[in-house]
């Protein structure tokens, strides 16, 4: 089993900055990508920006340019840094870890991102 925890969520102005952190805790598997993922209200999940442990990134179109994904390896943490948000990044925002070809697959429990215009 692996435990995500997240935080840093929270109420932000539109242009502001947030960062998301997830630390993962228990039977850490290799090779993985960690990731972040979003979903609005009445909206499907959707991908945001991922990490494999060995450092490859990819970010869904609508974030390029203003998020920028991280990992501390030492840490089992992975780090999402928010820039120019707006009002279309509120959504509740959740760490995912996942093999990169076995099936295992475990979630964080969310955190809530806000913008206000």
């Amino acid at each position: 089993q692996v435990q995500l925890v997240e935080s840093g969520g929270g109420l932000v102005q539109a242009g502001g900055s947030l960062r998301l952190s997830c630390a993962a805790s228990g039977s850490i598997f290799s090779p993985n990508v960690m990731g972040w993922y979003r979903q609005a209200p009445m909206k499907q999940r959707e991908l945001v920006a991922t990490c494999t442990n060995g450092g490859r990134t990819n970010y869904t179109d609508s974030v390029k340019g203003r998020f920028t994904i991280s990992r501390d390896s030492a840490k089992n943490t992975v780090y999402l840094q928010m820039n120019t948000l707006n009002g279309e990044d509120t959504a509740v925002y959740y760490c995912n870890i996942k093999h990169l070809w076995r099936a295992q697959d475990y979630w964080g429990q969310g955190t809530q991102v806000t913008v206000s215009s």
